[in-house]
């Protein structure tokens, strides 16, 4: 049945008229008042812009309006018949409707042209409205859109930075997002290899090791943003589908690592260096993905050897590039508002952007941590190299301390860089414990001179803990909450810090005396606020620096997870009664730490010894306080996993008190 229009504008709005009587016909869950011919060619008419007319602006107009709601129209159709919301007689009719739009009208090649479209609103919402298509036909048929893929892999392999790359792009980052949501692990690596050797030449020629082969023009801005989406979409592609499918785009950024290093130092976009960082940060730290809010997605992750060469391989370049005095190129911004950032003649007082240095300081971490471990199964010893790596680390970071006093006790900078952000803070610590950990087990130094060079690295993990207590104010309830909740490493960082301070009761004993001073004025602040402890102890010079090897924790796997019969008699005491026993009994104890071996003045060492009781009183009593919380919570059975192996370590240190 052929349709006919009236020329002029009345046509053109009997058109839109039309159509939005199908759209609230969709929106209503009922059919459509026009035949299932009707509404196919009227849809069609709509995304190939067929309005009739002159040629005058307000036609032009008319065009982009139609063309707009038609492929809206279409991407609701498609959305609505998947999602099988509509009854099973209306979903048909709607079915019957995309069956001749797709398969005698070829309504695809209409979607992708629209990709080259200079507005950029035309040709996102024909990206869109592909991508529906796109992940409906694979899903169902198990077969790739034979149009789809010719113009991805066309624009992939030949196609300059402009909007038809960025189209396909977004597109195909959205169906892989699709089938990821919907479990679709096949579909997803044979999707992904159906596209590998045009993804490998596009990052090739998009990622190139020398800067002059690359001009950052604004389209290259957005083009080289949305590559990066898909680069995570890719490698967790490769994790979710595991080794059965390794295929070279997933492996990007291990491959051209020095190309997005060099991209940061040279690229004049402060956002692309920013999203650059921040993608080798979530693959440095395993949290592919979690912008993506995607429910699931974080429990079928898993990783492979493949991978972990991967982000070994990474991790090399990135400390490489550390020892190159690549942070001197890094830029960093001041901090941005709501309205963008502030530039005006008080800049001097503004804080630096906190999220880029983060990035740059948990990379950095990461990176030392995952070379020595590596290192260490080789038996290659360098131990030598860390010293140097977070040498230039505390140096990048002193660049953009607004206030210019200056932090004398390295192990300051980790709680003042990350003491904003809970999950990077945990991440940053935990990686800071291995590097010391490891260091310990191959340095053959004494206790007292262990300490002294981990301070002296900023690696001490007495200081790291008694530093978040003191952020804390003590609060045994905070604790509480790090240990229930699953947004940070908490626990894993909290069982692995308290086996070792159960076997160096005295470095912690030292580590009050030296860290102890009010944090009143240290309480959330962050780089560029001048925090400056009271009392702080200086660097030490000539120490050697931390060997790395991590060993994650298996909490259910552990060793000392067996049932504990609880103390009845401690668990009636208070908090406030154990403080007072705990702090008289120590005070009758012989000072055997080894702050005795530092040479005061004997008035200085009677204040620093009453200043090290506070200290450590309070720190045992805020472990103690969660210990007895956690002992009724278990009890009447609502915590919500076994904390007998955590009671057990907890029960120990206070029993070192």
């Amino acid at each position: 049945m052929e349709l006919t229009y009236r020329t002029g504008r009345s046509s053109t709005r009997e058109l839109f008229c039309d159509l939005t009587d199908c759209y609230r016909s969709l929106l209503g869950g009922s059919c459509p008042k026009l035949s299932g011919p009707e509404v196919a060619r009227l849809v069609f008419s709509g995304v190939c812009g067929q309005v009739s007319g002159k040629d005058t602006d307000e036609s032009v107009e008319a065009v982009w309006e139609m063309t707009g709601f038609s492929l809206t129209l279409l991407r609701k159709i498609w959305s609505k018949v998947s999602t099988q919301s509509l009854p099973a007689d209306v979903r048909d009719s709607w079915v019957d409707i995309l069956r001749l739009l797709f398969e005698r009208m070829d309504v695809m090649h209409q979607l992708v042209h629209h990709f080259q479209a200079e507005d950029q609103v035309i040709s996102h919402l024909a990206a869109k409205t592909a991508s529906v298509c796109a992940f409906y036909l694979l899903s169902k048929s198990r077969t790739v859109s034979p149009v789809w893929q010719k113009k991805c892999v066309q624009a992939f392999s030949h196609s300059p930075p402009g909007p038809e790359l960025d189209a396909c792009l977004w597109s195909l980052t959205e169906v892989l997002k699709n089938l990821l949501k919907q479990s679709h692990q096949v579909l997803l690596g044979e999707l992904v290899a159906t596209f590998d050797c045009s993804l490998t030449a596009l990052c090739s020629k998009l990622l190139p090791e020398e800067r002059t082969e690359v001009t950052f023009s604004g389209s290259w801005r957005t083009t080289f943003c949305l590559l990066l989406d898909l680069l995570e979409m890719l490698i967790t592609s490769g994790l979710i589908c595991g080794a059965r499918v390794r295929l070279k785009s997933q492996m990007i950024p291990g491959i051209h690592s020095g190309a997005l290093l060099m991209t940061i130092s040279c690229c004049p976009e402060y956002f692309v260096k920013k999203r650059i960082l921040l993608l080798l940060k979530r693959v440095l730290l395993q949290k592919l993905g979690e912008d993506w809010s995607i429910e699931g997605v974080c429990f079928t992750v898993r990783e492979h050897k493949d991978f972990s060469a991967d982000r070994l391989v990474l991790a090399q370049c990135f400390l490489k590039a550390v020892a190159d005095n690549w942070l001197q190129s890094v830029q960093v911004e001041h901090m941005v508002f709501f309205g963008g950032p502030q530039h005006s003649q008080v800049n001097k007082c503004l804080k630096p952007d906190g999220t880029m240095l983060r990035a740059i300081g948990l990379v950095l971490l990461k990176s030392i941590q995952l070379h020595f471990q590596a290192a260490a199964t080789t038996g290659v010893d360098s131990t030598t190299e860390i010293g140097s790596y977070l040498h230039s680390l505390w140096t990048f970071l002193r660049r953009f301390d607004a206030s210019q006093i200056e932090i004398t006790h390295s192990c300051r900078w980790i709680s003042l860089l990350f003491g904003e952000q809970d999950d990077d803070l945990m991440e940053a610590t935990r990686a800071s414990l291995s590097i010391f950990l490891s260091y310990r087990r191959c340095s053959g130094l004494d206790d007292y001179s262990l300490l002294e060079a981990a301070c002296a690295s900023g690696c001490n993990p007495h200081c790291h803990f008694l530093l978040l207590l003191q952020s804390l104010s003590f609060d045994h309830s905070i604790l509480l909450d790090f240990l229930i909740s699953s947004e940070t490493c908490f626990l894993e960082y909290f069982v692995r810090y308290l086996k070792y301070l159960r076997g160096d009761w005295q470095g912690f004993t030292a580590a009050c005396g030296h860290r102890n001073v009010s944090l009143a004025d240290a309480h959330g602040s962050e780089l560029g606020e001048g925090l400056l402890p009271q009392g702080s102890v200086p660097p030490l010079e000539g120490s050697r620096l931390l060997n790395v090897g991590l060993r994650l924790v298996e909490y259910d796997s552990s060793d000392e997870s067996s049932e504990e019969t609880p103390d009845r008699h401690k668990q009636s005491e208070s908090p406030t009664a154990l403080v007072t026993d705990s702090s008289s009994k120590l005070k009758t104890k012989p000072n055997s730490s080894v702050i005795q071996n530092e040479e005061v003045h004997p008035a200085a060492a009677a204040l620093l010894d009453q200043d090290t009781c506070d200290t450590l009183d309070r720190a045992v009593s805020c472990l103690s306080e969660l210990r007895e919380v956690m002992m009724r919570l278990k009890t009447k059975k609502l915590f919500p996993y076994n904390p007998s192996s955590l009671l057990k370590l907890l029960t120990q240190v206070e029993n070192c008190y």
